[in-house]
Order: structure tokens, then C-alpha cells, then sequence
């Protein structure tokens, strides 16, 4: 692992493959692991340099003050086109997931010249809190059983990585690959506050941030080819999100993985990077 200094802040970023490639620049649902290693290695494979990183607040990223975060969505999607800049003077083929994918929405409309492509895991075209008329919001019954469940000793390993397994287990996904990426995750915490560090990676402070203003309006703005990635049976953005992804991106391939729920799962990783390096042909 590896930091770059783009604008204005410090960015952990992970490379796999050759640097002369051309980039796939990997957003994560906040800390690069959300994008899994057998993935990034396939991309790579396939003939691309890609390069996951940390949003700010995360890993090996600037952090300053994850609950009380001084920056928007917009700064978040800026770091994406000053760190592609960083490393690749070519369009990037940039793909977000989960809260990452939104960053990749906004990055792609504010920063055209700086992205040939995009693609979208898991993700919506809104930002975080009350939901258009049309969109499913999330599944009442999961979230109740999710936010229900007793928070961990963040200072404690093996707690932290029970308390990801379980919450696994209730999204659907596969709690032991989610025991093992919140291990990963709470190793390279840098925080001087690491419980407030290790709830951001999972997703929990990220509303905190200015999501202003709407960018769902814009998607039909987008002219560089486009994938659209969703489970089938994720309660947190149920499908019906990223199915209106695709409808407002022109031209967008919507790829919805039957057995998949929040996370990209193992056996799905062949199809999706067969999916993602197709939008480079």
C-alpha cells in the first residue's frame, strides 16, 4: 500500500497490475476494501492498472475528524479527479460502490475530462436520508434487525470483526468474508480515534457529510459507456435502485447478480470484471 497527495489531502491507495495500463480507479463504500482483492487482481489481469483507495476519514487517508467532517460529496468526488490526474494523464474507467458509488456519480459530472467510463456497485442516485417516490428504500425489518444489534469494543479485534460477521449474516452477504475484511480494516486503522475511524469504514457516520446539491437529474448528462452492478437480494439499496442507475445514465448495461446482496461475492467476481473490462472494448 502506497499514499498520494491530491487535492489537498493524503489518499491510501492500493496498485495491482502494470502502472503504464490504462487506470481503473477503484471507489470504495468508504475504505478501499470494499472492493475485493480476487476482483482488483481480474481487472488487472485483464490488462489495466487499478488503484482502490480510501476516502478521506479512512485507512491510510487523511483523517482529521470523521464524526464532524469539514468536507461535502463534491470535495469527496474532487479527490477522486485529482488522484486519477495523479496517476494517469488518460480517462479512467472510475467505479464506485455502496456510498462510493455516489462519490463516482458526482466525480463523472463534475469532472468529465477526467473519466472515460464508469461503473456502479451497489449504489443510488441520491444521497443518503429521504428517497424519491420511486426508489425502494431500505428493507424496514433488516435495518431494525441491523442498527438493533449491541455496538462492539471497537478497541477490541475480535469484537469488531464478530460484530461485521453478524451484521453480514443479516444483510445477507458472507460473514466470513466479512470477519476477515473487518480485521483488515481495524489493523490499519490510523485514527487517534479509532472507534470513530472504524465506524466510518463500516458505513455508519458517512450521512454526516454535505450531499448537496441533487445529482439525479444530472445522470442523463453522462455520454461515457456505463455499467450498473446491484444484487438481487440487497435489503440496504434494494435492486430497484440500481435499476433506476441505470435508467438515468444513457446507455448504462444494468448486470443484477441473483445471488448477491450488499457485497460483491466471490463467485460473482469473474462476471463482474469480465463486465467492467467489456466497457473499455
Amino acid at each position: 500500500m502506497d499514499t498520494i497527495d491530491a487535492n489537498g489531502v493524503t489518499l491510501g491507495v492500493e496498485h495491482f497490475g502494470d502502472a503504464a495500463a490504462p487506470l481503473i480507479l477503484l471507489v470504495g463504500g468508504t475504505t478501499m476494501l470494499s472492493w475485493p482483492d480476487g476482483l482488483c487482481a481480474a481487472l488487472a489481469h485483464g490488462g489495466h492498472h487499478v488503484v482502490r483507495y480510501d476516502l478521506r476519514d479512512c485507512g491510510a487517508s487523511t483523517t482529521i475528524d470523521p464524526e464532524k467532517p469539514a468536507y461535502t460529496l463534491r470535495d469527496l468526488a474532487s479527490d477522486a479527479a485529482a488522484l486519477a490526474h495523479e496517476l494517469d494523464s488518460r480517462p479512467a474507467h472510475l467505479a464506485g460502490i455502496g456510498v462510493g458509488g455516489m462519490v463516482a456519480q458526482v466525480a463523472a459530472l463534475d469532472h468529465a475530462d477526467a473519466f472515460g467510463a464508469l461503473t456502479l456497485v451497489g449504489t443510488r442516485p441520491v444521497a443518503p436520508g429521504p428517497v424519491d417516490d420511486d426508489l425502494p428504500d431500505h428493507d424496514e425489518a433488516t435495518m431494525g434487525r441491523l442498527f438493533s444489534h449491541p455496538m462492539p469494543d471497537w478497541s477490541d479485534r475480535a469484537a469488531v470483526a464478530e460484530f461485521a460477521a453478524a451484521g453480514a449474516e443479516i444483510l445477507g452477504d458472507d460473514p466470513a468474508a466479512a470477519r476477515a475484511t473487518a480485521e483488515r480494516i481495524w489493523d490499519r486503522t490510523q485514527s487517534t480515534e479509532p472507534a470513530i475511524q472504524m465506524a466510518n469504514q463500516l458505513g455508519m457516520v458517512f450521512s454526516r457529510i454535505d450531499c448537496k446539491p441533487r445529482w439525479r437529474e444530472r445522470l442523463p448528462e453522462l455520454t461515457i459507456p456505463a455499467l450498473v452492478v446491484h444484487g438481487r437480494r440487497d435489503p440496504f439499496f434494494p435492486v430497484g435502485n440500481g435499476e433506476a442507475c441505470a435508467r438515468e445514465v444513457p446507455g448504462a448495461r444494468l448486470l443484477v447478480i441473483e445471488d448477491a446482496a450488499t457485497a460483491i461475492p466471490a463467485a460473482a467476481t469473474d462476471e463482474v470484471a469480465e463486465a467492467m473490462l467489456a466497457l473499455r472494448r
